[in-house]
Protein backbone atom coordinates (compact mmCIF):
# COMPACT_ATOMS: atom_id res chain seq x y z
CA UNK A 1 0.00 0.00 0.00
CA UNK A 2 2.53 2.40 0.71
CA UNK A 3 4.24 1.94 -2.98
CA UNK A 4 1.45 3.90 -3.95
CA UNK A 5 2.76 6.81 -2.61
CA UNK A 6 6.41 6.47 -1.87
CA UNK A 7 6.92 8.36 -4.72
CA UNK A 8 5.64 11.27 -3.07
CA UNK A 9 6.87 11.24 0.27
CA UNK A 10 10.04 12.83 1.90
CA UNK A 11 12.05 12.24 4.68
CA UNK A 12 11.23 14.26 7.91
CA UNK A 13 14.57 14.72 8.97
CA UNK A 14 16.97 16.10 5.79
CA UNK A 15 13.78 16.06 3.50
CA UNK A 16 15.57 13.69 0.55
CA UNK A 17 13.07 11.62 -1.20
CA UNK A 18 12.50 8.26 0.02
CA UNK A 19 12.28 4.80 -1.32
CA UNK A 20 11.18 1.16 -0.17
CA UNK A 21 14.03 -0.88 1.34
CA UNK A 22 13.81 -3.75 3.45
CA UNK A 23 10.86 -3.57 4.92
CA UNK A 24 11.38 -0.04 5.53
CA UNK A 25 12.12 3.50 4.21
CA UNK A 26 15.33 5.02 2.85
CA UNK A 27 16.91 7.85 1.95
CA UNK A 28 20.13 8.79 0.32
CA UNK A 29 21.61 10.73 3.31
CA UNK A 30 20.98 7.36 5.47
CA UNK A 31 17.71 7.97 7.40
CA UNK A 32 16.01 5.26 7.34
CA UNK A 33 12.50 4.44 8.92
CA UNK A 34 10.54 0.53 9.77
CA UNK A 35 6.92 -0.11 8.04
CA UNK A 36 5.32 -1.51 11.01
CA UNK A 37 3.34 -4.91 10.44
CA UNK A 38 0.34 -3.37 9.91
CA UNK A 39 1.71 -1.40 7.14
CA UNK A 40 2.19 2.40 7.92
CA UNK A 41 5.46 3.91 8.33
CA UNK A 42 6.26 5.83 11.53
CA UNK A 43 7.83 9.32 10.19
CA UNK A 44 7.65 11.11 13.25
CA UNK A 45 10.60 13.23 14.30
CA UNK A 46 12.82 11.71 17.10
CA UNK A 47 11.91 14.61 19.07
CA UNK A 48 8.29 14.48 18.63
CA UNK A 49 5.86 14.14 21.34
CA UNK A 50 2.45 12.43 19.94
CA UNK A 51 0.70 13.73 23.35
CA UNK A 52 -2.76 14.62 21.70
CA UNK A 53 -2.85 11.39 19.87
CA UNK A 54 -5.92 9.17 20.08
CA UNK A 55 -5.52 6.45 22.12
CA UNK A 56 -6.13 3.24 21.53
CA UNK A 57 -10.08 3.03 22.95
CA UNK A 58 -11.07 6.48 21.17
CA UNK A 59 -10.12 4.64 17.92
CA UNK A 60 -11.80 2.07 18.78
CA UNK A 61 -14.97 3.96 19.62
CA UNK A 62 -14.43 5.83 16.27
CA UNK A 63 -14.17 2.71 13.79
CA UNK A 64 -17.47 1.68 16.10
CA UNK A 65 -19.65 5.06 15.23
CA UNK A 66 -18.60 4.79 11.91
CA UNK A 67 -19.00 1.58 10.68
CA UNK A 68 -22.27 1.39 12.27
CA UNK A 69 -23.50 4.17 9.16
CA UNK A 70 -24.27 7.29 11.10
CA UNK A 71 -22.03 9.82 9.01
CA UNK A 72 -22.50 7.94 5.75
CA UNK A 73 -23.94 11.21 4.21
CA UNK A 74 -21.50 13.48 4.80
CA UNK A 75 -18.68 10.94 3.78
CA UNK A 76 -20.87 10.53 0.59
CA UNK A 77 -20.87 14.12 -0.27
CA UNK A 78 -16.96 14.61 0.63
CA UNK A 79 -16.01 11.75 -1.68
CA UNK A 80 -18.58 13.34 -4.44
CA UNK A 81 -16.96 16.64 -4.23
CA UNK A 82 -13.70 15.78 -4.43
CA UNK A 83 -14.44 13.16 -7.61
CA UNK A 84 -15.27 16.08 -9.54
CA UNK A 85 -11.45 16.90 -9.45
CA UNK A 86 -10.55 13.69 -10.66
CA UNK A 87 -7.49 13.25 -8.24
CA UNK A 88 -4.51 11.68 -8.96
CA UNK A 89 -2.75 11.77 -4.73
CA UNK A 90 -5.15 12.65 -2.10
CA UNK A 91 -3.75 13.31 1.51
CA UNK A 92 -6.34 13.09 4.43
CA UNK A 93 -4.33 15.36 6.87
CA UNK A 94 -5.89 13.75 9.96
CA UNK A 95 -6.90 10.57 8.93
CA UNK A 96 -8.03 8.53 12.16
CA UNK A 97 -8.86 5.15 10.42
CA UNK A 98 -9.17 6.01 6.98
CA UNK A 99 -13.16 6.04 6.88
CA UNK A 100 -13.24 9.04 5.04
CA UNK A 101 -10.09 8.65 2.75
CA UNK A 102 -11.45 4.92 1.49
CA UNK A 103 -14.91 6.73 0.39
CA UNK A 104 -12.93 8.94 -1.27
CA UNK A 105 -10.85 6.35 -3.11
CA UNK A 106 -13.91 4.42 -3.89
CA UNK A 107 -15.41 7.67 -5.81
CA UNK A 108 -11.81 8.00 -7.37
CA UNK A 109 -10.46 4.71 -8.88
CA UNK A 110 -7.40 6.66 -10.22
CA UNK A 111 -6.56 7.91 -7.24
CA UNK A 112 -4.10 6.83 -4.86
CA UNK A 113 -4.51 8.36 -1.14
CA UNK A 114 -2.03 9.09 1.88
CA UNK A 115 -3.13 8.55 5.35
CA UNK A 116 -1.54 11.22 7.64
CA UNK A 117 -2.25 11.17 11.51
CA UNK A 118 -0.28 11.44 14.76
CA UNK A 119 -2.02 7.88 16.44
CA UNK A 120 0.11 4.87 15.63
CA UNK A 121 -3.39 3.18 16.61
CA UNK A 122 -5.06 5.20 14.04
CA UNK A 123 -2.37 4.70 11.10
CA UNK A 124 -2.58 1.12 11.54
CA UNK A 125 -6.30 0.69 10.99
CA UNK A 126 -5.84 3.48 8.20
CA UNK A 127 -2.91 1.13 6.41
CA UNK A 128 -5.66 -1.58 5.68
CA UNK A 129 -9.08 0.95 5.02
CA UNK A 130 -8.16 0.88 0.97
CA UNK A 131 -6.18 -0.94 -1.70
CA UNK A 132 -4.53 2.31 -2.58
CA UNK A 133 -4.24 3.98 0.28
CA UNK A 134 -1.11 4.52 2.04
CA UNK A 135 -0.68 5.37 6.17
CA UNK A 136 2.16 6.88 7.61
CA UNK A 137 2.52 8.72 11.55
CA UNK A 138 2.95 12.04 11.22
CA UNK A 139 1.94 15.55 13.20
CA UNK A 140 0.51 17.92 11.45
CA UNK A 141 1.70 20.64 13.24
CA UNK A 142 5.27 20.01 11.51
CA UNK A 143 6.26 19.78 8.14
CA UNK A 144 4.54 17.14 6.48
CA UNK A 145 6.74 14.51 5.01
CA UNK A 146 5.59 15.33 1.39
CA UNK A 147 7.07 16.71 -1.40
CA UNK A 148 5.94 20.12 -2.79
CA UNK A 149 2.84 20.07 -4.82
CA UNK A 150 2.65 16.38 -4.69
CA UNK A 151 -1.54 16.65 -4.00
CA UNK A 152 -4.22 17.43 -5.71
CA UNK A 153 -6.98 17.18 -2.35
CA UNK A 154 -5.95 17.60 0.92
CA UNK A 155 -8.67 16.88 2.64
CA UNK A 156 -9.04 17.54 6.36
CA UNK A 157 -12.40 16.43 8.78
CA UNK A 158 -12.40 17.81 12.05
CA UNK A 159 -9.07 17.58 12.27
CA UNK A 160 -5.95 20.43 12.84
CA UNK A 161 -5.19 22.78 9.89
CA UNK A 162 -1.85 23.65 9.02
CA UNK A 163 -2.09 26.36 6.66
CA UNK A 164 1.14 26.86 5.35
CA UNK A 165 1.90 23.26 5.09
CA UNK A 166 -1.27 22.11 3.19
CA UNK A 167 -0.57 25.02 0.84
CA UNK A 168 3.13 23.88 0.22
CA UNK A 169 2.13 20.35 -0.50
CA UNK A 170 -0.89 21.00 -3.36
CA UNK A 171 -0.45 21.70 -6.25
CA UNK A 172 -0.95 25.29 -8.17
CA UNK A 173 -4.83 25.88 -7.72
CA UNK A 174 -5.78 22.25 -6.02
CA UNK A 175 -8.17 21.60 -3.31
CA UNK A 176 -8.42 21.77 0.30
CA UNK A 177 -11.61 20.33 1.57
CA UNK A 178 -12.49 20.96 5.28
CA UNK A 179 -15.28 19.58 7.48
CA UNK A 180 -16.00 21.07 10.77
CA UNK A 181 -19.02 20.29 13.14
CA UNK A 182 -21.56 23.53 13.48
CA UNK A 183 -22.79 25.04 16.65
CA UNK A 184 -25.74 22.77 16.40
CA UNK A 185 -24.16 19.85 15.91
CA UNK A 186 -25.38 17.37 19.06
CA UNK A 187 -27.55 20.19 20.01
CA UNK A 188 -28.98 19.78 23.88
CA UNK A 189 -26.84 16.82 23.66
CA UNK A 190 -23.66 18.96 24.78
CA UNK A 191 -25.53 21.02 27.74
CA UNK A 192 -27.71 17.65 28.83
CA UNK A 193 -24.13 15.50 28.81
CA UNK A 194 -21.47 18.38 29.87
CA UNK A 195 -19.85 18.10 26.05
CA UNK A 196 -17.49 20.58 24.96
CA UNK A 197 -19.56 23.02 23.04
CA UNK A 198 -18.72 24.58 19.37
CA UNK A 199 -17.01 27.46 18.92
CA UNK A 200 -19.92 29.89 17.23
CA UNK A 201 -17.61 31.88 15.10
CA UNK A 202 -15.50 28.40 14.39
CA UNK A 203 -16.69 28.54 10.26
CA UNK A 204 -15.22 32.53 10.59
CA UNK A 205 -12.05 31.33 12.40
CA UNK A 206 -11.16 28.64 10.10
CA UNK A 207 -11.53 31.21 7.45
CA UNK A 208 -9.53 33.59 9.11
CA UNK A 209 -6.70 30.85 9.67
CA UNK A 210 -6.63 29.99 5.87
CA UNK A 211 -6.24 33.07 4.52
CA UNK A 212 -3.22 34.02 2.42
CA UNK A 213 -2.85 31.02 1.45
CA UNK A 214 -6.50 29.79 0.49
CA UNK A 215 -9.20 31.03 -0.84
CA UNK A 216 -13.24 29.91 -0.42
CA UNK A 217 -14.81 27.83 -3.65
CA UNK A 218 -17.63 26.67 -2.20
CA UNK A 219 -19.70 25.79 1.44
CA UNK A 220 -22.46 23.73 2.25
CA UNK A 221 -24.16 22.93 5.34
CA UNK A 222 -25.00 19.28 5.88
CA UNK A 223 -27.95 18.55 9.04
CA UNK A 224 -29.34 15.09 10.02
CA UNK A 225 -30.25 13.88 12.84
CA UNK A 226 -29.30 9.76 14.01
CA UNK A 227 -31.47 7.97 16.70
CA UNK A 228 -28.80 6.81 19.02
CA UNK A 229 -28.63 4.15 21.78
CA UNK A 230 -26.87 5.16 24.97
CA UNK A 231 -24.29 2.53 24.46
CA UNK A 232 -24.10 4.71 20.74
CA UNK A 233 -24.15 7.65 22.54
CA UNK A 234 -21.29 6.73 24.99
CA UNK A 235 -19.28 5.30 21.42
CA UNK A 236 -19.74 8.70 20.06
CA UNK A 237 -18.26 10.68 23.00
CA UNK A 238 -15.62 8.36 23.28
CA UNK A 239 -14.06 9.19 19.42
CA UNK A 240 -14.07 13.02 20.08
CA UNK A 241 -12.02 15.35 22.43
CA UNK A 242 -14.96 15.25 25.06
CA UNK A 243 -13.39 11.88 25.75
CA UNK A 244 -10.66 13.57 27.76
CA UNK A 245 -13.54 15.65 30.09
CA UNK A 246 -16.12 13.41 30.58
CA UNK A 247 -15.51 10.86 33.01
CA UNK A 248 -17.45 7.37 32.10
CA UNK A 249 -18.86 6.94 35.33
CA UNK A 250 -20.36 10.57 34.90
CA UNK A 251 -21.01 10.20 31.63
CA UNK A 252 -23.11 7.28 32.23
CA UNK A 253 -25.46 8.91 35.08
CA UNK A 254 -26.35 11.59 33.08
CA UNK A 255 -27.12 9.62 29.74
CA UNK A 256 -29.54 7.37 32.61
CA UNK A 257 -32.15 10.56 32.76
CA UNK A 258 -32.27 10.77 29.07
CA UNK A 259 -34.72 8.26 26.73
CA UNK A 260 -33.14 5.36 25.17
CA UNK A 261 -32.72 5.60 21.90
CA UNK A 262 -32.61 9.25 21.71
CA UNK A 263 -32.38 12.00 18.84
CA UNK A 264 -29.29 13.49 18.14
CA UNK A 265 -29.04 16.37 15.41
CA UNK A 266 -26.08 15.86 13.63
CA UNK A 267 -24.81 18.79 11.84
CA UNK A 268 -21.46 19.76 9.52
CA UNK A 269 -19.95 22.35 7.48
CA UNK A 270 -17.96 21.07 4.23
CA UNK A 271 -15.83 23.73 3.26
CA UNK A 272 -13.66 23.59 -0.43
CA UNK A 273 -11.27 25.99 -0.75
CA UNK A 274 -8.67 27.07 -3.58
CA UNK A 275 -4.95 27.13 -3.45
CA UNK A 276 -4.07 30.52 -3.53
CA UNK A 277 -0.48 30.90 -5.90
Amino acid sequence: MLADVVQYLVCPVCGADLELADRGLRCPGGHAFDIARQGYANLLPGNARPGTADTPQMVRARDEFLRAGHFTALAGRVARDISRAEPSLVVDAGAGTGYYLSRILDRSPDAAGLALDISKHAARRAAKAHPRAGAVVADLWRPLPLSDGAADVVVNVFAPRNAAEFHRVLRDEALLVTVTPSPRHLGPLVESLGLLSIDKRKTERTDAALAGYFKLDRREEIDTEALLTHDEVTTLVGMGPSAHHVPPDQLRERLVRLPDPLPAPLSFVLSSYRRLE
